[in-house]
């Protein structure tokens, strides 16, 4: 099996953790599904440091980030499949 590159913790997520020292734009990504033992692939499109997020879907401003299975924040500002997902484009819903 391929290095696993992102960890994506439930099915319903729709962010992964990376668990690598860093991915660099246009990586090719190998993604393992805990929930499932599942995997899928994914480009990344810029660089994101270890135990930050990479967005798993296109979102819009006001979309929900799913982490764990949880509702972990609102997107602030959109987000193409493969970018940085962080306090840049994210903000928690208490304020």
């Amino acid at each position: 099996m391929a290095q696993t590159d992102i960890i994506i913790h439930d099915e319903k997520d729709n962010v992964g953790v990376v668990v690598i020292e860093k991915i660099t734009p246009n990586q090719k990504c190998n993604c393992w599904i805990m929930e499932n033992d599942g995997s899928v692939t994914i480009d990344s499109k810029n660089e994101i440091p270890l135990g930050h997020k990479i967005a798993m879907i296109d979102f819009k401003e006001g979309d929900t980030i799913l982490k764990y299975g949880h509702d972990i924040g609102k997107v602030v500002k959109p987000i193409k499949k493969g970018e940085h997902v962080h306090v840049h484009n994210v903000k928690t819903k208490k304020w």
